[in-house]
């Protein structure tokens, strides 16, 4: 197994753990707002990814898409409280839509430079 496998293991075992730790701690601390949990999860996300492009590891499309989402997603959850809006956004929804249609961008139009 070569240097950069290896090292692609460990990044994703260590986001593993953090992710399992991060859901612990939504489960315990109750009074956590949904959007602050959805946000912590995407930037964990986005953490493996900059670490593998700090190493020079290609990025994956799958994580990628969904720390960016996620952070969308907990980001408009955390505005929708803060700004006390009178009707509820359909965030998740939107956000499935916005996920297909850039799965659907990337493959028609082609960047060739992320990896499956």
């Amino acid at each position: 197994m070569n240097n950069a496998t290896s090292l692609n293991r460990s990044f994703e075992a260590l986001t593993w753990g953090a992710l399992i730790i991060w859901w612990g701690i939504t489960e315990l601390i109750k009074s956590m707002p949904f959007g602050a949990a959805v946000l912590g999860f995407g930037l964990i996300l986005l953490g493996l990814n900059a670490a593998r492009l700090l190493r020079g590891l290609p990025l994956k499309k799958f994580s990628t898409t969904l720390g960016i989402l996620a952070v969308i997603w907990g980001g408009l959850e955390l505005a929708g409280i803060a700004l006390r809006l009178p009707f509820e956004i359909p965030v998740f929804a939107i956000l499935l839509i916005a996920w297909g249609l850039t799965s659907l961008a990337i493959e028609l139009f082609g960047n060739k430079k992320l990896e499956a």
